[in-house]
Formats: structure tokens, sequence, C-alpha cells
């Protein structure tokens, strides 16, 4: 057996940990001035007042850059970095969704050399230095604090991911307490979007390994056992904390074990009609299960043990028990589940399945090899 598994060095769970970021960075970094990147809500909701009045109290000099919306697009970036770089920012801190995460990753790359964003899209094209990174997640979801990817928005429909260890954070602190109150609809998609990382870094054809499978395992019986009590008492703080140690897990077995086909067709679905990166691959996920269940069965079989109680039988019997129960979940969150509900027409399956064949980096992760055919019949299941 040969792999390779790589993840950030210092991980902080701790209730209330965002009010005393300035001491706790303070243990690890000399420097004083700190760029925070974030986004216009959380900024002016005073979330973020005790982290920056922490910051401030242990001398750190704040730049806080909150125009980040999401699927940022390159010139949201490239004015973050600017405006990074006029502070003379020596840290940067990623608080916020992944989109914040993401572009956090991206100025730390930027101001730490020269090359342009345009050389850095694909995998392993980063090259050169980055100043040091710190993320801290509000939503249970992407995972980007553990994960060495950022998606940026390059055209009008289109993503680009930058992939590299270079984009892997020094310290992710998860703090409970920033997602208290998260909209059910919100936690329930972010919630569903970890899950999915979880699913396909099980099953992923390329890389998978030991360590994934076992973070794997306990990030799905983590936020499959929570997801329903976040979403019904959005204050539930041990319910958060649960979600959000299992979206990190899951985080952390999709960056080795990368992600397939469910976020190959989510894409063009977020893309083209705008739906939240996790809504839109909770619409496409039981279709692409069931189309990866003929070569996918076996492994399925054994995450049903994890989320169904007295799953038994073959494993196409506990592959369809799996997926009922995910289907249930979604159900009972309130959350769309077609595509119809998001605006897509009959119309538009032929254009997206186009735009998924695109996402080369993710479908040959997948068991199943997925033609443009398949996608046009899982959109046309899932419509």
């Amino acid at each position: 057996m040969k792999f390779e598994f790589r993840t950030v060095p210092c991980i902080v769970v701790e209730a209330g940990a965002a009010d005393r970021l300035g001491p706790l960075l303070r243990e690890h970094y000399l420097q004083t001035r700190l760029c925070l990147v974030t986004d216009r809500f959380l900024h002016q909701s005073g979330m973020l007042d005790g982290a920056l009045a922490s910051l401030k109290n242990a001398g750190w000099q704040v730049q806080v850059i909150d125009h980040v919306i999401a699927d940022p697009p390159e010139h949201i970036v490239l004015e973050a970095a600017e405006q990074a770089r006029r502070s003379g920012a020596e840290v940067i801190v990623g608080l916020g969704g992944g989109s914040s995460m993401d572009v956090a990753k991206l100025l730390a790359i930027l101001l730490g050399g020269d090359q342009p964003l345009t050389d850095m899209y694909g995998i392993g094209n980063v090259r050169g230095q980055r100043l040091p990174l710190v993320q801290i997640p509000t939503t249970a979801g992407t995972g980007s604090e553990v994960t060495p990817v950022s998606i940026v928005t390059t055209g009008e429909t289109t993503k680009s991911g930058v992939v590299s260890p270079m984009l892997y954070a020094d310290m992710a602190i998860l703090d409970a307490r920033l997602t208290l109150g998260l909209p059910a609809k919100a936690t329930a998609a972010t919630g569903i979007d970890a899950m999915v990382h979880a699913i396909e870094a099980y099953t992923s054809k390329h890389l998978k390994n030991p360590v994934s499978d076992m973070l794997a395992v306990r990030a799905l019986a983590l936020l499959s056992a929570n997801l329903l009590p976040a979403c019904e008492n959005g204050n539930d703080l041990a319910a958060r904390e649960a979600m959000l140690l299992g979206a990190m897990l899951a985080g952390q077995a999709f960056a080795n074990a990368p992600v397939a086909a469910v976020h190959a067709l989510a894409y063009p679905i977020g893309g083209i009609f705008h739906v939240p990166h996790g809504l839109s691959n909770s619409l496409v996920l039981p279709h692409v299960l069931r189309f990866n269940a003929p070569d996918a069965a076996a492994r399925y079989a054994e995450l049903a043990e994890l989320i169904v109680p007295g799953c038994s039988g073959s494993d196409e019997a506990r592959t369809h028990a799996f997926i009922a129960r995910l289907e249930d979940l979604t159900r009972s969150t309130g959350i769309e589940r077609t595509l119809r509900e998001v605006g897509v027409r009959q119309a538009d399956l032929r254009h997206m399945a186009r735009e998924a064949m695109k996402q080369t980096r993710l479908l040959g992760n997948n068991p199943r090899e997925v033609r443009e055919e398949d996608a046009y019949a899982i959109y046309a299941a899932a419509l």
C-alpha cells in the first residue's frame, strides 16, 4: 500500500475561541499587521465584534476586507489582494463561509510572491511562498478551512480551481458559537454539502486511503446524526459543534481523496442559476448515487450501516436504503429537492450536461465513468 496524507498542522476546537482570537494568534505569530477576509453581512451584523476587539487588545493592526461574495469572481480576489497589499498585511485570516476562506487562501499566495492568479489555476501550479494563513469557518459545510483548494468564478457561468498543498492553512479554528442561529435552510444545504464530501471521498476512484476513509466515516456519522437537530434548533451548541467537526473531518478526507460527479454536476447548477453550492450538491446527490451504484454498491453499503439503523441484506439492498435515508433527511430539512424548484427547465438540461463535462478534474475521481448522455439523464431524473 502506498499513499500520502496531508492536512492543516494546527486545529483548535473551542466554543468562544473567536473572542480570544488576538492572544490565540499571539501564541503563534510575532507580526503586527493582519488582514481579516470576510463578507459584509458578518461584518455589519456585529458577529465579528468580539474577534476584532480581541485582536486590537493584543496589539494587532487589522485591515478588514468584507466585500467577498458567494462564488467570488476573479476581480473580487484581485481587488482584495490589492487592498491587503496596501495595508502591508503580514498575516491573513479568513473568517466566514467557504468563499471568504477561499479568497483568504489566494490572498496569502498573491501577497507572498509575484505569481499572477491566472497562472495558478489547475492542480499543482502554485509556486513560491505565501503569508501565514489562519481559517475560521462560520458554516459547517465546505471544509475549506482544511483543504488545499480555492474555487474562483472565471466566466459568466464557469468556475476554476486552484489546487496546491500551498493552500493548506497553518491553523484552523472551529468556534461553534459563530454558527449559532444560522438559518435552517443554510444549515441544511451546507450540512448536506459536507455529507457529500464524506461520501465522495469514501468512494473516490483515486487517492482513497485508510486515513481518508476513517475521517469520512466519522464525518458522515456526526453529520447525519446532527443535521436535523441543528436545523430544528439553531442554538443547539452541541449539535452545531458536532456539525462543525464533521464538516472539518469531511474536508480533511476529500482534501486527500477528492470529490467526484456530484460536485461536477452541481457546478453548472450553481454557475448558471446562481444556486448556493451546498444546495446544488443536494439536488443531484441521490441521482448520482443511483447512477454510481453498479460500480460503488459495496462501498455505499458500508456507509449505509452508519446512517440506517438495522441496515442489512445485499449490497444493493443496503445501497437502496442508504439513498432512501439521505432523501428522507433532505425532505425533513425542507430545502428544495428538484431542479424545477430552483428555476431549471427541461430545455436547460443539454447545456448543463455539456458544462458538467468540462469538470474533468472531478469526473476522473468518480467510481463510474460519466458521459454527456449520463449527465443529461441524471439532470432529467433530478428535474
